[in-house]
């Protein structure tokens, strides 16, 4: 298998697990549905929070995000500096992919790779933006936009400067600089095209929206692979970005729902 046919088949089983969660009926696109459909969980949240439920329980759900991305990121250090888990593949990831890039393959991968890379992902956030607002001037959807692509810049460079991990000593088929954890094209990916799905999906059929986010997850998956096969990424590192762009993601959107919970909780109040 060339490095091509090894984008493509990972990229490509990831969107299929993506369209699957985001199509099933058991999965809850609103976070806050739980709340509704269970009347333990209301008691529970009732008991622990104050009375405005639902917001409690996106508070908590956010701090859930936190501790889960933190977590995989731990284990990820950890397993970096034992030589163990994923760290065990990441020369050999690296290295099968400077053996196996021809010229035409690397023109691929170098394509794949651009739609992580902060160029492409502005303009596709700001174009994303533009349509928006000209549909129907959705204030929130803009907020979540900027949000999204400006922050995770910020925290996945500043998770570069505490990490400082050195990149693969591998031919590497890109220019690069900076270290080498996390991804920043993966975070980029996974964070802002999980943006622009959530966005342009809004509102839509459920099917639309199970197609927007497996659409998003073939491109990120897809960047994060074509970052290692170039060899300036080790495996754990793009796993890592995929993590940390995706919780960002999520996190932002529970804020956002958060804070649009206690603004009409405000209201509502005598």
């Amino acid at each position: 298998m060339d490095v091509t046919a090894a984008v493509v088949a990972v990229a490509v089983a990831a969107g299929l697990v993506g369209f699957v969660v985001s199509a099933s009926r058991a999965v809850a696109l609103d976070p806050s549905g739980p709340i509704e459909r269970h009347p333990r969980v209301r008691r529970f949240l009732r008991e622990r929070f104050d009375r405005d439920t639902r917001r409690g329980f996106l508070l908590t759900v956010s701090f859930a995000v936190i501790v889960g991305v933190a977590v995989v990121l731990g284990l990820l250090l950890d397993m970096v500096d034992a030589g163990s888990g994923l760290a065990e593949l990441d020369d050999e990831v690296a290295e099968w992919g400077a053996r196996r890039s021809s010229g035409t393959a690397v023109d691929v991968l170098r394509a794949v790779t651009h739609l992580g890379g902060t160029p492409v992902v502005a303009v596709v956030l700001a174009a994303t933006a533009a349509i928006t607002w000209f549909q129907r001037r959705d204030v929130e959807a803009l907020v979540l936009l900027v949000v999204v692509g400006v922050g995770q810049n910020l925290i996945v460079n500043l998770l570069k400067v505490i990490v400082d991990r050195d990149r693969p000593a591998v031919l590497r088929l890109v220019s690069v600089h900076g270290p080498s954890f996390p991804s920043g094209h993966a975070t980029a990916a996974a964070a802002c095209w999980a943006a622009v799905a959530f966005v342009l999906a809004a509102n839509r059929p459920r099917l639309v929206q199970a197609l927007a986010a497996a659409g998003a997850v073939v491109v990120a998956v897809a960047v994060a692979t074509s970052r290692a096969l170039l060899g300036v990424h080790w495996l754990t590192d793009i796993v890592a970005g995929l993590a940390v762009g995706w919780g960002w993601f999520a996190l932002v959107v529970l804020a956002l729902r958060t804070r649009e919970r206690t603004v009409s909780t405000r209201r509502d109040a005598p």
